[in-house]
């Protein structure tokens, strides 16, 4: 595999994180699911040889420029980052139940990442041609405005037709959308024009207005992109390789202490990636992946300290 197809973009935001009790002790950190996964492939590959870039803007503050020092120290490329004046990082606090489950509590209206595309050409658009994986979420799209959007459906045709990989992850925030018909009209552009699909099957239920999951994994696997991944919890992952009809099973990891599900999928989507970038059928590649996401909800926050996935890459070298 060629230079190129070793080089990775992911398109997103990251945001400073709060973890904790509201008034109560509060840990400090950052995430967000596009920037979780290029951390993890960049951990996963790095050895190998792959690059990854994260595109977002950040501002011209002393947070903005803490967070880029982190992120450079992570072994990100940053060469597509955005600095906006007078804008600061968006903001999340996550508070967790004895089960390990998230709720989240947002403050990103203001985040510079959401202005990434008012440049008249966007550091990502100019070096497209650069990159052989191109990698973006549900809510990759949602922080930005329907203007922005269409440059990022181009930009996911553009790049296709050059030959690079095309990842949709079906991230979901209801939230972050103005209202059901606007998300899924979004999701269903992004899927036409992708190549692999990460799908969580609940997600997929919330946002195309499905009656269960059952009919949610029946829908899925009807989508267009020629690779589909479908998540399902605890349940085996679902996958058809490109080129294949027909559907295999990658087993998950029985956890017994789940203590924080943050970046499970993100993680899973990483450690996807970074075997199949390196010449791994999609059924080992899933299997990694689970692995990799089974160990991560086992300790606390969106990007786990190295050392604890550390023998996970080795071992999968």
């Amino acid at each position: 595999m060629g230079a190129t197809q070793h080089k990775v973009v992911l398109l997103g935001e990251c945001m400073l994180e709060l973890q904790g009790q509201a008034f109560g002790t509060l840990t400090q950190a950052y995430g967000g699911d596009t920037f979780n996964t290029a951390v993890y492939l960049a951990r996963c590959g790095r050895a190998a040889g792959i690059e990854v870039s994260y595109a977002t803007a950040l501002g011209d503050d002393p947070l903005s420029e803490g967070l880029l020092q982190r992120w450079q120290a992570q072994g990100l490329d940053l060469s597509l980052v955005q600095r906006i004046p007078g804008k600061l990082p968006g903001m999340y606090m996550i508070e967790l139940d004895e089960r390990g489950e998230r709720s989240f509590h947002f403050w990103r209206e203001s985040s510079a990442a959401r202005l990434y595309f008012d440049a008249a050409q966007t550091p990502l658009e100019a070096c497209s041609p650069e990159f052989g994986t191109f990698y973006l979420s549900g809510i990759s799209l949602a922080i930005l405005s329907p203007l922005a959007r269409e440059r990022v459906y181009a930009l996911m045709a553009s790049m296709r037709a050059l030959g690079a990989q095309v990842v949709f992850d079906n991230n979901y925030r209801p939230r972050l959308w103005p209202d059901l018909l606007t998300a899924r009209t979004c999701f269903n552009r992004a899927f036409h024009s992708a190549t692999i699909a990460l799908v969580t099957a609940d997600d997929h239920q919330a946002v195309m207005g499905l009656g269960s999951l059952d009919e949610a994994v029946a829908h899925a696997q009807q989508l267009a992109p020629p690779e589909i991944l479908i998540k399902r919890g605890a349940a085996s992952t679902l996958l058809r390789q490109a080129g294949h009809s027909d559907w295999q099973e990658a087993a998950t990891v029985s956890v017994p202490n789940v203590v924080d599900t943050t970046a499970a999928g993100d993680s899973f989507a990483a450690g996807y990636l970074s075997r199949r970038l390196l010449g791994a059928d999609a059924l080992s590649a899933a299997e990694f992946g689970n692995r990799l996401a089974a160990r991560v909800i086992q300790h606390r926050g969106a990007v786990i300290a190295p050392e604890l996935m550390q023998d996970l890459v080795q071992d999968s070298a």
